[in-house]
């Protein structure tokens, strides 16, 4: 990418280009054959979970599972060791812990040395989501040293909503809609094993320019508020935050957004030295909609 591409003014121009540049992981292509998809990170994640693989909880309702797999390097064969998983989702009545102390249904594990992992849990349910239905999946992150950090869903064979959920009814989710099958002692078992694949990171303080609250100007009690986390940018929710890859010309975009729907963040630097954030998107109704928001001084 040249850098003309990324300049829209000298002065924004300070934020958007670094030694390095920004480089964007399109989050599809993989090396080899053990090819592992990516999918939305969705807006309930929440970072530093505990190291744990049990996330059973005594007296709480709920089928048992196991998920379990290797994690590989891109060679597909080679164990990589010691990476890490993150395992988030919603309980038996479809509802996810955000904000509570315990991280229910939430944890931790990191691959032995054969790459193994596994997470005793309980089976996740469909649950309601404005205008449709989203069938039951599991949330995983996999991160591991040289790779480029993978955000994934797991989905699972004969679920009558994947139909009519845009993410897992794309075609890029068909290798995670996992077959499961109970054990003797009444167990869903669920195997996912993965292939990481090597990208270069952002340049960090590229981003941390960006952050800070922004007020909308046609609405001053809306409010988007962006922070860094882990090099990327981060737009706050009620749990965490929607995460945004940089896709050039001074415009962020949401991660992993199936066909037809997208969610960008656009700057601009004005002449009276003010930061503009514009933020368009297509919502779950597939509505199109857009804000303008000028970054807080104060």
């Amino acid at each position: 990418m040249k850098r003309r591409d990324f300049i829209s003014t000298t002065a924004l121009s300070m934020v958007a280009i670094s030694a390095s540049g920004f480089i964007r992981f399109d989050g599809e292509r993989y090396v080899g054959d053990c090819a592992t998809t990516s999918d939305i990170l969705g807006p309930y994640y929440r970072p530093d979970s505990p190291v744990r693989n049990n996330l059973r909880i005594k007296g709480e309702a709920g089928i048992p599972a196991e998920l379990s797999g290797f994690v590989r390097h891109d060679d597909c064969s080679t164990p990589y060791k010691n990476a890490k998983l993150e395992l988030w989702h919603c309980d038996s009545n479809g509802v996810y812990d955000n904000k509570s102390a315990e991280f229910k249904y939430r944890g931790t594990v990191f691959t032995d040395n054969k790459g193994f992992y596994s997470f005793q849990t309980i089976f996740p349910v469909a649950y309601a989501a404005p205008g449709f239905i989203r069938p039951a999946h599991y949330h995983l992150v996999i991160t591991a040293d040289g790779y480029q950090p993978l955000v994934t869903q797991l989905y699972f064979d004969g679920d009558e909503h994947i139909k009519g959920d845009v993410y897992a009814s794309s075609p890029a989710a068909k290798k995670r809609i996992l077959k499961v099958a109970k054990d003797s002692k009444g167990v869903i078992n669920v195997r996912y094993d993965v292939g990481m694949s090597k990208v270069l990171n952002l340049e960090v303080a590229s981003i941390e320019k960006l952050t800070g609250k922004y007020v909308d100007a046609n609405d001053k009690n809306n409010t988007a508020e962006l922070f860094s986390y882990e090099n990327k940018l981060w737009k706050k929710n009620e749990a965490f935050g929607n995460k945004f890859e940089y896709t050039g010309k001074n415009e962020f975009q949401e991660a992993d957004n199936p066909p037809g729907f997208y969610w960008t963040l656009q700057f601009n630097l004005l002449p009276n030295g003010e930061t503009e954030l514009t933020e368009r998107l297509v919502d779950v109704d597939l509505s199109k909609k857009e804000f303008r928001y000028l970054k807080d001084k104060s």
